[in-house]
């Protein structure tokens, strides 16, 4: 989709906004602004086209979150580009309804995300931001075919494979991250295959495999963790995906946000129960009722310590937490279902003296998204799915994406456009001031001075 150029581009203003990078939350925050004509903003993206996550599309894939916390519903249910409105508009609400999903198929979510992006006003395509370049009063991003100057920026070019350093060398055909498992698995000719990563990545490349394991004479599947653990989809647990949580998360100290994100890691990093009954089910069918000579190993406690080529082949070490043992495993393949980290894009560079990092080399947030930098707080730097240390696990999920979004456009406005208060809270997290002990008295309890 291309945005014709204005008068306004004419005589030169900077827009309000400008986003590099087109995935699910800037697009998120480009349907909000819709309802608030007085923010001028364009996003730029350098792909062709909207695309989201495509090297992950296998088939039977699923959300890990409801449909409903879409790109506006929780802060604008009114909005053209909704998810029913996408349903409604492809004739397909009742079919949908009656089809009873316990989950939705990601490729679904998909391609309501690609109808907004193509939708939605503002959007740039085949736009790549070389360099950005704070100059008096704005930031001036330039592409290749020209530039464009803005009073604020927003960054939402998402996360990227994580490669950990020893598998870094070896990147290939036979070496992958499961970002690009769509497109090799479908050649791998593979009789060993280990899967590093038992998330739900790692998940969806096991069932993968499992389903044409005709080629395969041994599966290794390892996980850092002490067992290949669902995720944590309880209602109580999920009250970490609201307003009230983050609002409460913001608050902690540093090494309390690192306690609390530990505590709540299953919530967002566990396997769905439907993927773990796929995977077992499997096993079952191909050990029990089919003729196969799969050797199928499932390890947890596992952590790789070095990979080296052996001839043709891969040779791993791996430390077995569980007992302390040392193990070396063969392999003609390596998927790499290691996750992702964020970083700033290549187009900041000459920004990134100016911008603060946290321990985690992510940007420091402030509460509202702005990023910490040297430059003039009339130009503020707003980051998308950069909090994960500061503001909470949830940051990197699409569950509070339009809560956040809204937060943005209320910072930019310099008021509450849109209602970003949370919702009653069914479960306390912070002290509540009324109630709190007196400080004397709560140091005297901390020291053990008290007796009941």
């Amino acid at each position: 989709m291309t945005v014709a150029f204005t008068r306004r581009d004419a005589l030169n203003e900077p827009l309000e906004l400008a986003g590099i990078g087109i995935g699910p939350s800037n697009l998120s925050l480009a349907c909000l602004l819709e309802s608030v004509p007085e923010v001028r903003s364009r996003f730029f993206e350098r792909r062709g086209s909207f695309d989201w996550h495509p090297g992950m599309m296998m088939p039977g894939v699923e959300l890990q979150s409801s449909f409903l916390k879409d790109l506006v519903t929780p802060v604008l249910p009114t909005s053209r580009w909704s998810f029913v409105s996408y349903l409604v508009a492809h004739k397909r609400l009742y079919a949908f309804l009656n089809a009873n999903y316990e989950a939705v198929p990601r490729q679904e979510f998909a391609s309501y995300l690609a109808w907004v992006a193509n939708g939605v006003d503002g959007l740039r395509y085949g736009t790549d931001i070389r360099d950005v370049e704070h100059r008096d009063d704005r930031f001036v991003l330039r592409f290749d075919n020209g530039q464009e100057q803005a009073k604020n920026l927003v960054i939402g070019t998402g996360s990227s494979p994580f490669v950990p350093d020893w598998a870094i060398p070896f990147l290939g055909p036979d070496c992958f991250h499961n970002s690009e498992a769509k497109s090799r698995l479908k050649d791998l000719r593979a009789a060993r295959i280990v899967v590093v990563g038992g998330g739900q990545s790692g998940g969806e490349v096991v069932e993968a495999l499992l389903g044409d394991a005709s080629s395969m004479k041994e599966l290794t599947w390892i996980s850092r963790r002490h067992n290949f653990e669902p995720i944590n989809d309880t209602p109580f647990s999920n009250q970490v995906f609201s307003p009230e949580y983050v609002q409460a998360y913001l608050k902690l100290s540093g090494e309390q946000k690192q306690a609390a994100l530990k505590n709540s890691i299953l919530t967002s990093d566990g396997l769905s129960i439907s993927t773990i009954h796929s995977i077992y089910r499997r096993l079952y069918a191909l050990r029990y009722l089919e003729p196969s000579t799969l050797n199928a190993s499932l390890s947890p406690n596992r952590d790789v310590i070095q990979m080296e080529r052996n001839g043709n082949a891969y040779r791993l070490i791996v430390r077995n937490h569980f007992d302390g043992g040392i193990e070396v495993l063969h392999a003609d393949a390596v998927v790499l279902a290691t996750g992702y980290r964020f970083r700033l894009p290549d187009a900041l560079g000459s920004l990134s003296e100016r911008i603060s990092l946290d321990r985690n080399g992510y940007p420091t947030l402030n509460d509202d998204y702005t990023m910490q930098w040297t430059g003039p707080r009339t130009n503020r730097l707003f980051a998308q799915n950069a909090g994960r240390y500061s503001h909470g696990i949830a940051d990197s999920q699409l569950s509070l994406m339009a809560w956040r979004s809204a937060s943005i456009v209320n910072a930019l406005l310099g008021r509450q456009h849109f209602d970003a208060e949370p919702d009653n809270a069914q479960l306390v997290w912070a002290t509540e001031a009324a109630s709190a002990m007196p400080h004397q008295l709560r140091a005297g309890y901390s020291d053990g001075m008290l007796s009941s």
